[in-house]
């Protein structure tokens, strides 16, 4: 098949490495355009963009698939199908058309749980015990696509937000791989999604990285695994901003008030509204992560309060 492939973050390379690697043709990349980033703010490429370019693939980045001379280009190319992950940009009826085989999507949940910009980390901070991919066509409506395949995965307890994005996105790849060649064999079957399980993942933002102590421990260690790479759960130490990287729930009880710092055997222990939060590796502005072992080495946290 000649397959446009549109996408845009490292999410996205796994599956486009697949199709490089497969009998299908690459005929077009479609990714967002170069944005500045870091420090100097210099324009950089997208992760999509520089593995496409590696393999002399052509890189259209229109800031719109709105125009009729976008959609004409992109009908140009006569592709089969189109394939998107993690594009960044809500298609249109006309460009959806297109290909003879319409467009698919890998989508990091298992759908109709966790429609939306943010599944992979809402499923984490919901607790929710399974996660996986879901390869779906794409229709206007959100991530409302029939379903084509799933790749299921046991999130396990020391799993962040991090972590589960490159595994799904690995699994992303995989599952494609097996509806691509469904779709050659005229063997997929798209199985409708059921509108009463859904769920919305909405996106993140900076304002949720802070830590309600009051909350409990178990809530608060999700959350902390949940925000973990960005944007990093935090708390206020002596009007600076902790940043908190990695920590566990504790069941234990304690008549400390929210927020106050324990320290007995070399622990940074915080009391919630119910249990004991277990720093295990934090960051003050400017510094490096650290274990709490090594901050503790450097202040003296017991009976601070936190937030």
């Amino acid at each position: 098949m000649k397959i446009i492939f549109a996408g845009t973050p490292e999410f996205a390379v796994p599956s486009l490495q697949a199709l490089l690697a497969s009998d299908h043709e690459v005929c077009a990349v479609y990714t967002q355009p170069d944005r500045p980033a870091g420090r100097g703010r210099h324009q950089q490429i997208g992760p999509v963009k520089a593995l496409a370019l590696q393999h002399q693939i052509p890189v259209l980045q229109p800031l719109s698939l709105k125009t009729d001379a976008d959609l004409h280009t992109l009908l140009a190319f006569n592709a089969d199908l189109i394939v998107v992950v993690a594009y960044g940009m809500i298609l249109s009826q006309a460009v959806l058309d297109a290909p003879r085989l319409g467009c698919i999507n890998v989508h990091g949940s298992l759908l109709p749980r966790w429609r939306g910009a943010a599944p992979i980390q809402r499923a984490l901070m919901a607790g929710d015990a399974t996660t996986g991919v879901t390869i779906m066509q794409i229709v206007r409506k959100l991530d409302a696509g029939d379903m084509l395949h799933k790749e299921h995965y046991t999130i396990q307890a020391t799993d962040t937000a991090s972590d589960l994005h490159d595994k799904l996105a690995q699994l992303g790849a995989i599952g494609l791989s097996k509806v691509l060649e469904q779709i050659v064999l005229g063997t997929v079957q798209a199985v409708p999604q059921d509108e009463s399980l859904v769920t919305y993942a909405e996106k993140l933002s900076k304002a949720e990285a802070e830590l309600d102590w009051t909350q409990s421990a178990q809530t608060l260690a999700l959350k902390v695994r949940g925000l973990n790479a960005w944007p990093v759960a935090q708390t206020l130490y002596q009007d600076k901003v902790l940043r908190i990287w990695q920590a566990e729930a504790l069941a234990i009880d304690t008549l400390l008030t929210a927020g106050t710092v324990s320290c007995q055997h070399k622990h940074l222990d915080v009391a919630t509204g119910d249990g004991v939060l277990r720093l295990l590796e934090v960051q003050l502005p400017g510094g490096k992560r650290i274990s709490a072992q090594a901050f503790l080495n450097a202040h003296l946290l017991d009976g601070v309060k936190l937030g």
